[in-house]
């Protein structure tokens, strides 16, 4: 958390306010969280450059700047990016500050301080290898059921880990992993390469349908997630079985369940998803 719709409501929410603003300074009030290069490198990488656009792939905002440097931010667990208009109060968790041109400044805010920051070279964006080994994105042209088939045909793992797994699909997290088995109606420790062509169907327009109900209604907010104005996400109103263990399926009655898989916390329906 936040995951790809809460990333892309971030960015959709800040694209127009930041571009073509330059940044003027940089605050970093915690070093640890600029990964590459050192701190110093960072600020002068920086400092003085227009933002030329603003992007994302799976979980990371690329910021985009005018000589193609990119200002790469991946917020993991607990991050915030918010654009404070000059005089407005400032998140509490705070980390970074990017100052700009018309007065306003850019925060990068981190309750649990996970997230990390990284400013580098558009060509030497393997040096992040999250980023760079990422696999396709749900909603994307890449992202195709043949795709799917064939990733899966030889994963002997459970599906709950295969789909948390960047490197397969690029964005999906915890949240709608669970949503998107229980519109499939596939059991979380199925193994991969034991689904049948009619689930992998199932599991592909199910997955394109949780990313995109996520980024409709805004994005989810349990705790920490808010949206570039600060403001909280309502996709939390209509999930399915995650942070719904011990209420009803909406869709047989019976009682969700949560149990472990791979070291996640796991949502499922035991009726839907036998």
């Amino acid at each position: 958390m936040p995951e790809m719709p809460e990333v892309e409501i971030i960015r959709r929410n800040l694209v127009d306010r930041l571009k073509g603003k330059m940044i003027t300074n940089v605050e970093v009030l915690l070093s640890r969280l600029v990964k590459w290069p050192t701190v110093e490198n960072f600020e002068s990488m920086i400092i003085g450059r227009t933002i030329a656009d603003f992007k994302r792939r799976g979980k990371y905002l690329l910021l985009e700047l005018d000589n193609s440097d990119m200002l790469v931010i991946h917020l993991r667990m607990t991050g915030r990016l918010c654009y404070v208009s000059e005089g407005d109060e400032r998140d509490a968790y705070t980390r970074i500050v990017f100052h700009l041109n018309n007065g306003d400044v850019l925060t990068y805010a981190d309750t649990r301080t996970l997230g990390t920051l990284y400013a580098i070279k558009k060509d030497e964006l393997w040096r992040i290898s999250g980023l760079a080994n990422m696999g396709p994105e749900p909603l994307s042209a890449e992202f195709t059921i043949a795709y799917l088939q064939e990733a899966l045909k030889s994963n002997r793992g459970k599906i709950k880990s295969f789909l948390l797994n960047q490197k397969y699909i690029g964005g999906l997290g915890n949240i709608y992993v669970d949503e998107c088995l229980i519109l499939s109606k596939i059991h979380p420790e199925r193994v991969g390469n034991s689904l049948a062509v009619d689930e992998i169907n199932q599991l592909h327009a199910a997955i394109n349908q949780v990313i995109d109900a996520g980024i409709n209604d805004g994005g989810t907010t349990f705790r920490d997630y808010r949206n570039g104005n600060g403001e909280k996400g309502s996709h939390q109103e209509n999930l399915f079985v995650y942070g719904r263990n011990g209420l009803p399926c909406r869709f047989c009655g019976s009682i969700i369940e949560k149990i472990e898989v791979g070291g996640r916390g796991t949502h499922f329906c035991p009726q839907c998803q036998k």
